[in-house]
């Protein structure tokens, strides 16, 4: 049995077909590429904050009395120019006042006339005296009547004050807007009695609005910010924007100033931005919507411009900054690059590539290192689609 075995397994040994050797089938790896392309390019930064008025403003009453005349536009959220009148507070002992202090004022000043013609009587009397009669320097004023002219010509100073208070009071129960508002919350109204010190409405300025906005100290290169005295040229524009439900709106805005201190919780900076005419009330403005104070709001703010930088998609850059380029032969190749440190969905690279360079868009692991790759579509790194702008952290 033995042997059967044996001579069956020789026979088919010895009859076996013979082997083919078959040379690996290399595959070649599809990718889409970007050409590196240096270029000054401004990394805008983005920010988001609250809407604020330049000036808010408590109107307190100054004077007593009962409220008698209330304006139709003294309501909340109705807007009033500089010099409109909201209220009136009742005049009339003010009225009165004003009668006594004039009243108060022609009789010091009738007083001063009786002094000073009294005066210059006593003085021709004085001159008629032999000079060997006349005695001392306080006698002499005493019988010019110098003490009583000077009391007269001080009565109606006083009186004068308590005409200019008198008048003053009565121009108090009169209040007006001190600058082109909007009435934020009114605490009085018809018929009330209020005191001096009582609190009558808010309002804020409604010329210029502003935000501010938080910037971490890494993000404070990229922009252009104002010194210590403000802007010595021309200011920093920056696009605020609303995204409601898809709806967004756009306003114009300038880099205004900077707080100048670093907050010592957070580590930021908090720079501030103005916008002209929120409530878009003048016919020279440039939006039609208004911004209203307290809306939440983002911000992208244009940057300064930095040299030699190649964008790229951020999908690409692999741990390490590494990245793959296709080089002469066609074969992908790691390269280690230096990016700047920013957010969105694109990357903006300072050094490891060279214009030219080859980058590869299509997503790899470390595995294809060294495989061939075949181009099947070239675009220039300045045209990669840039879905998002640098954000702020």
């Amino acid at each position: 049995m033995l042997a059967a075995a044996g001579l069956v397994a020789a026979t088919m040994y010895m009859n076996r077909p013979p082997s083919a050797l078959a040379e690996p089938e290399e595959r070649v790896v599809t990718v889409e590429v970007a050409e590196a392309v240096r270029e000054n390019i401004r990394i805008p930064v983005q920010a988001q904050g609250t809407v604020s008025p330049v000036r808010q403003t408590s109107i307190i009453s100054e004077v007593k009395g009962r409220i008698v005349e209330v304006s139709d536009s003294f309501n909340v959220g109705s807007f009033a120019r500089k010099g409109d009148v909201l209220l009136r507070i009742d005049p009339r002992d003010y009225q009165t006042s004003l009668l006594r202090a004039q009243a108060a004022v022609a009789s010091a000043q009738s007083n001063l006339a009786q002094e000073e013609g009294r005066a210059q009587v006593a003085r021709q009397e004085w001159n008629k005296l032999p000079k060997g009669s006349q005695r001392s320097q306080q006698a002499k004023e005493l019988y010019l009547r110098v003490p009583q002219l000077e009391l007269a010509k001080a009565q109606v100073l006083a009186a004068m004050a308590d005409l200019n208070t008198a008048r003053d009071n009565l121009e108090r129960t009169i209040i007006t807007a001190p600058y082109d508002a909007l009435i934020r919350s009114k605490h009085a109204d018809l018929g009330e009695y209020v005191a001096p010190g009582s609190t009558l409405a808010d309002i804020f300025s409604v010329d210029y609005a502003e935000v501010r906005l938080a910037i971490p100290q890494s993000k404070l290169t990229y922009l252009d910010l104002p010194g210590v005295g403000g802007y010595s040229g021309s200011e920093s524009s920056v696009d605020l924007y609303t995204d409601v439900s898809g709806d967004v709106n756009h306003w114009p805005a300038q880099l205004h100033r900077t707080e100048g201190v670093f907050d010592e919780r957070s580590r930021v900076l908090f720079t501030v931005v103005r916008i002209e005419d929120p409530y878009a009330l003048q016919e020279s403005t440039t939006h039609t919507l208004p911004l209203r104070i307290g809306t939440f709001v983002n911000a992208n703010i244009s940057g300064r411009e930095i040299e030699d930088l190649i964008t790229l998609p951020r999908h690409i850059l692999r741990p390490g900054n590494l990245v793959w380029i296709v080089d002469k032969d066609m074969k992908l190749r790691n390269r280690k690059v230096t990016v700047l440190r920013t957010g969105g969905d694109n990357i903006y690279v300072s050094a490891g590539l060279d214009d030219g360079n080859l980058v590869s868009l299509t997503s790899l692991d470390a595995t294809f290192s060294g495989a061939t790759v075949k181009i099947i579509s070239q675009i220039t790194s300045a045209t990669t689609p840039a879905a998002g702008t640098e954000q702020a952290l």
